[in-house]
């Protein structure tokens, strides 16, 4: 007996707001797929109706994510072609995808993206800060401690930052960068490809007076430390102020001991003897 043919995964973009910046290639790959897994099939709908297609939909969101799969990669080895979409853009950065996507590796079944919008791109590329190299932070943790650690990440990169935030978080977060990014360039992108399309650019206090109750989407672009910190030619400083520079960070003793002992290119031991 014959083995069926495996299908094929299409990871395929949408468009984030204007229904004109769908490809012909996403289109034509959405027309002859057997089934669309959408992040909402409602919104999804709404799309394909737009584009006159017909297709069977299946709800692939975060809260079904694991058993959606598995539900998935059978079709797929029983031969059916799938077309993966999310509510806005490119699946799997910031919505669901990754999963599926992992699995398919495993089960050697062939993975073909098909590009388009991505929010974080747009945003960056007409920010007007450094294109050359970015992190993508994703939406800053909720947990204090994580957050903490994200925010110090932010404030020792100098690389270009790219966060997604909800129009509901965006004043906390703005607030909680304030002491970490203080006068850097910051660009808020709103809304992007829609009718209220907004850029808003400033150092963070700036961007907070011209935030309060913004609706949308959210992207903030960081530009990456540009400053040579005096503090960080650690000949110049004491042991002491070494310290206290890291205790401002919210760093525990234990680890501002390693990063001293580091950038000293001294014993941890030799260290920790100073401050006990």
């Amino acid at each position: 007996m014959k083995e069926n043919k495996k299908g094929k995964l299409y990871v395929v973009a949408t468009p984030i707001g204007n229904l004109g910046d769908i490809t012909l290639r996403a289109i034509e790959i959405l027309k002859k797929v057997d089934l669309i897994a959408a992040e909402d099939t409602r919104h999804t709908l709404k799309l394909l109706n737009h584009l006159e297609i017909s297709k069977p939909l299946v709800s692939y969101h975060r809260h079904n994510e694991e058993i959606k799969t598995k539900e998935l990669i059978e079709k797929l080895l029983k031969g059916q072609n799938i077309a993966l979409v999310s509510d806005a853009g490119t699946p799997g950065i910031c919505d669901p995808g990754e999963v599926v996507i992992k699995n398919c590796i495993k089960e050697k079944i062939t993975i073909i993206p098909i590009p388009g919008a991505c929010a974080m791109i747009n945003a960056l590329i007409v920010s007007g800060i450094d294109t050359k190299e970015f992190i993508f932070l994703g939406f800053l943790p909720i947990h204090k401690k994580l957050r903490k650690e994200k925010l110090n990440e932010i404030q020792q990169s100098k690389k270009t930052i790219i966060l997604y935030e909800a129009p509901h978080k965006l004043e906390s977060t703005l607030k909680d960068l304030e002491d970490f990014v203080k006068d850097r360039k910051i660009v808020l992108a709103r809304e992007l490809t829609k009718i209220h399309e907004e850029f808003i650019r400033g150092d963070v206090r700036e961007i907070i007076k011209e935030t309060k109750n913004l609706k949308g989407e959210m992207i903030l672009i960081i530009e990456g430390d540009k400053k040579e910190k005096e503090e960080n030619n650690f000949e110049k400083i004491t042991l002491q102020e070494h310290y206290e520079l890291y205790e401002k960070q919210g760093i525990e003793k234990k680890e501002i001991i390693k990063k001293i002992a580091k950038d000293r290119n001294l014993s941890k031991n030799e260290i920790y003897q100073k401050f006990i």
